[in-house]
């Protein structure tokens, strides 16, 4: 799953930010407004943690010009402000939630979820099923045939978009920009070490090859 974080305070945003990468988001960042919108209307989200108080371009003419301009990825609103008239302003600009600050982080990340879940109109899923291989993405932990699989995070992440793409051919460009929050330059074999380590884990010793490659177009990851 992929965030847009849009908040100027380094610090909430380092901490907001580490927080949904080891919940397993890939999180873009920016630090002002207009270039939140640029990322916002660029980029594919499933959803969007958005301060108010933000340089050049305020918090909710930010989520007004996503509106205007077709973007519905759902908002969470972060602020300081907590009258009952900040928040309907924030939620009549086109705001899906309003949380203020200070808050837990969990609470944060149960609100994402939920309006995740709103949005897709479906339970987020707490694991995926390939075959005899299963992640879990609460414990965030994998296991196939029973055999627990150790992972780091990066792993745990390409694992998890290869099994949510599970039969279909990705990129490495599509890798990079999902697995990572930042680009790399194209001609870099960082996805090639990866996928590496992580076949080690997953497939070493087992009869069926889950990740395979297709040559000159990308990997895919199937039981046949």
């Amino acid at each position: 799953m992929r965030a847009l974080l849009v908040e100027d305070d380094a610090r909430i945003a380092d901490f907001v930010a580490n927080g949904l990468r080891e919940a397993g988001f890939v999180v873009d960042r920016a630090a002002e407004g207009d270039t939140g919108l640029d990322l916002a209307t660029r980029g594919q989200h499933d959803v969007a943690v958005v301060d108010l108080m933000l340089p050049h371009l305020d918090g909710l003419a930010l989520i007004q010009q996503m509106r205007q301009r077709g973007v519905q990825t759902p908002v969470l609103i972060l602020s300081a402000k907590h009258t009952v008239d900040d928040r309907v302003a924030g939620l009549t600009a086109g705001g899906d939630d309003y949380l203020t600050k200070p808050f837990a982080f969990p609470e944060l990340l149960a609100r994402v979820h939920a309006l995740i879940r709103r949005a897709t109109q479906a339970p987020v899923a707490t694991h995926l099923t390939v075959g005899d291989l299963t992640l879990d993405l609460v414990a965030r932990t994998a296991t196939r045939q029973g055999r627990v699989i150790e992972l780091r995070p990066r792993e745990f992440t390409l694992l998890e978009y290869l099994m949510r793409h599970a039969g279909r051919v990705v990129s490495k460009t599509m890798i990079l920009s999902h697995v990572w929050d930042y680009s790399f330059d194209p001609g870099t074999n960082v996805v090639d070490v990866l996928v590496f380590r992580l076949r080690e884990k997953v497939d070493r010793g087992f009869d069926t090859r889950l990740i395979q490659t297709v040559r000159g177009v990308g990997y895919v990851l199937r039981v046949a």
